[in-house]
């Protein structure tokens, strides 16, 4: 019974490997491979096809998405640094035409002030309350002769 069991096994397992195998193939095909006359060129690309975000995807890079759109971008940033334009023509033509969300590290404007302050202005509050809450002073309640008498009474008690 377990011979048969294993042969059933190995005799269905065998396709669907396959199956799942030719499945994954144009997933790995989708990729390009662009070639550089220039070392300094090719690491260029590397660095702002890194930096450049896919707006299909959103949270991926061009370089690593495989959106029609991602490679259209890595296209014309290829296209762009073997024409000799330099990394900030890219980003500047990137974000011109696809807006400051393109960018994974947006600019410093008036426009993303608020962007880069944001997080130091929350983080100020918050260290301002914490040290209001730690350092604030107990509130003293002064014992009447009652409560005095009570708490000398309670103490003699536990000795």
């Amino acid at each position: 019974m377990q011979r048969q069991a294993k042969v059933w096994m190995i005799k269905f397992s065998l396709p669907i490997v396959l199956l799942m195998l030719f499945a994954s193939m144009p997933s790995i095909a989708a990729f390009d491979a662009y070639q550089f006359d220039d070392p300094e060129k090719e690491a260029l690309y590397k660095k702002l096809i890194k930096e450049l975000r896919c707006t299909v995807c959103q949270n991926q890079d061009i370089g690593d998405s495989n959106a029609e759109l991602a490679q259209d971008l890595r296209r014309k940033t290829y296209e762009m640094i073997s024409a000799g334009k330099d990394e900030e023509f890219v980003l500047d033509y990137m974000s011109q035409r696809y807006g400051e969300f393109v960018l994974y590290r947006p600019r410093l404007q008036i426009n993303t002030l608020l962007l880069w302050v944001g997080p130091f202005i929350i983080l100020f509050i918050a260290l301002f309350f914490l040290l209001r809450f730690i350092r604030r002073p107990e509130d003293e309640v002064p014992l009447t002769d009652a409560d005095r008498a009570q708490a000398e009474q309670l103490l003699e008690r536990d000795k």
